[in-house]
């Protein structure tokens, strides 16, 4: 009864632990603070009163302070990222002044790799564990609350007698207790579920930490299996897979996906859709038969190409067999079922503008359904950025710690990229504009990359980064108007097409409007046949397609939707009189 209250040992008096990070966005969720809460369940020697308390970077976080100082918290735990260091470092600020006797622990990789360098920077940080964090955490609270010594905790850093003490990271031969109670289930509100099958990558790229935690290790696969579908009927409708190179175990990988394909629709909800990040070179044709099976919207697939400058490669230790990674995208694609994400990495070495424009104008022909365009970050840990002699480059020194500049990429050269990545994001991965893209770059009036870049320059220039699809829409017809490229008029009849398949308002966007008497005598005519006309209460947009000699129209409704697109209906004018 005694411990129910409260825990003394001769150590710190600890009645509460919150675990806390901060995510991107509310959609995420996170994974590492009920990691930690498991560990503490299956490790701890006494019954300490947990909590979870996770917040969003883009929260007051005076506001996020408060609720977990309101807990009046003994100890808190807090996961630490690239994209939320500086937010929390402030929330450890606020709370250390208002709680002074609070303990604080930080774990994740912005202060697991230099724990000495955070640790003299941050007086209110207390102690750093890095590797694994489930077991060490247990034996630190532990340990604090017995008063016992500390000091020989696998992965702990801490002060002593005025220096820096860091222990090796902890790596576990087993596998970790599972994070999904009920607390975290009822905290997950129908968010992105994230899901581990394994830890650590056989792979050792130069740029990723994945690789520094040792080979990989693979869970339970029974257990990996009863964790799908817990998460699969939590409400949650994308789960996304963490493990770094899921089919590094082609054998695994296979029953895996199987499982979701054979589940789907039966203990695994229609809607729910699995992410994967997997090494395409791996996907041997067994798997590509199988995944050719899936229903369509249970897979996704995350595939990182990140050059295809076979020197770049090398430098990384990237080991990709580009003929085959290619080959496989085209057969996955060809199925038509399962959504193909790729990305590039910009600021690689030996990879110029040159390189890379090539590089991005081959990953742009394998028409994924996305294409990103990511770059370089020197994160502490990484080999890039401890060995600057073999990776000479310059980065900014806080989060994200992006590449600036590369003896083969200047500055300018760099921002050229982000040129690039705005108009890339805006057209092709907005899907809006498919018809439209097609038109331009099939018809070889521009390569990919220039494209991109010369309407990124010109988005840039009229300071439209953040417009609507109207307005986008006007701004590159009168980019491409200015151009003198293309034949506006067929042009302005691929937009059309993209407009209706894309937005249920029915308005065409100014730029591409024409007001003609025909359409009158097109829409009666579409009303007087009882196949054509429209549905009472369903809106409908019809257009004229001056270069075709047709008349298109789409209505707007759940019905007259195909993978995520409205249908087009196509009539030649030759049938109106």
């Amino acid at each position: 009864m005694l411990y129910l209250l409260y825990i003394r040992f001769g150590g710190i008096c600890i009645k509460k632990i919150v675990l806390t990070t901060l995510n991107s966005k509310y959609i995420h969720s996170s994974l590492s603070p009920w990691c930690l809460f498991a560990g503490l369940k299956q490790h701890s020697r006494v019954p300490f009163d947990c909590e979870v308390i996770e917040g969003t970077v883009n929260e007051d976080i005076s506001l996020f302070a408060q609720k977990i100082i309101d807990k009046k918290p003994n100890i808190i735990g807090f996961s630490v990222y690239i994209w939320n260091k500086i937010q929390t470092y402030s929330l450890i600020e606020i709370i250390k002044n208002e709680l002074k006797t609070v303990t604080i622990v930080a774990g994740g990789p912005e202060v697991a790799y230099n724990p000495r360098e955070v640790l003299a920077e941050n007086e209110s940080i207390d102690y750093i564990l890095s590797g694994e964090g489930e077991y060490p955490f247990a034996m630190l609270t532990d340990g604090l609350a017995a008063g016992e010594d500390i000091s020989s905790i696998y992965g702990l850093s801490f002060r002593k007698n005025g220096k820096i003490i860091s222990n090796e990271p902890y790596i576990s031969n087993e596998d970790p207790p599972s994070p999904y109670s009920e607390e975290y289930l009822a905290n997950l509100n129908g968010r992105i579920a994230y899901l581990e099958t394994s830890r650590g990558c056989p792979f050792s790229c130069a740029f990723c930490l994945s690789g520094r935690c040792g080979g990989v290790r693979f869970f339970d696969i029974e257990k990996s299996k009863e964790n799908m579908l817990l998460l699969a009927n939590s409400g949650a409708k994308t789960i996304k897979l963490v493990d770094r190179t899921f089919n590094a175990d082609r054998k695994r990988a296979k029953e895996l996906f199987d499982f979701v394909i054979s589940e789907y629709g039966k203990r695994i909800p229609l809607g729910v859709c699995f992410h994967f990040e997997i090494a395409g070179d791996l996907l041997d044709d067994e798997t590509l038969s199988l995944l050719s099976k899936a229903p369509r919207g249970s897979i996704q697939l995350e595939i990182g190409i990140q050059s295809f400058n076979s020197q770049t490669l090398r430098s990384i230790n990237r080991k990709t067999e580009s003929c085959k990674l290619k080959e496989n995208i085209k057969s996955l694609l060809k199925y038509k079922n399962i959504h193909i994400h790729i990305d590039l990495i910009a600021g690689l070495p030996y990879e110029d503008l040159n390189s890379f424009e090539n590089s991005f104008n081959e990953a742009y022909f394998l028409s994924a359904d996305m294409l990103q365009l990511g770059f370089l970050k020197l994160l502490h840990g990484a080999s890039m950025r401890e060995n600057k002699s073999k990776f000479p480059c310059e980065f900014l020194n806080v989060p994200p710690y992006e590449v600036i500049s590369t003896p083969w990429l200047s500055a300018a050269d760099l921002q050229e990229l982000h040129f690039v990545e705005i108009a890339l994001d805006k057209l092709y991965n907005s899907s809006k504009f498919n018809t439209t893209l097609d038109y331009l770059i099939s018809g070889t009036l521009y390569s990919p990359y220039k494209l991109f870049n010369a309407f990124g320059k010109h988005i840039v220039a009229k300071a439209k980064e953040h417009c609507s699809l109207d307005e986008l829409k006007n701004i590159l017809y009168d980019f491409l108007l200015n151009d003198k490229k293309a034949d506006m008029a067929v042009l302005r009849d691929k937009m059309i097409r993209d407009r209706l398949k894309n937005s249920s308002t029915g308005v065409i966007p100014e730029r591409i409007r024409v007001k003609d008497e025909k359409l009158l005598k097109i829409k009666k005519y579409l009303q007087a046949d009882p196949a054509l006309a429209s549905k009472r209460a369903v809106k409908r947009s019809i257009a004229i397609l001056y270069t075709e000699n047709s008349a298109v129209f789409a209505d707007y409704c759940e019905d007259e939707k195909e993978n995520g697109k409205y249908k087009i209906h196509e009539i030649s004018l030759d049938m109106i009189k």
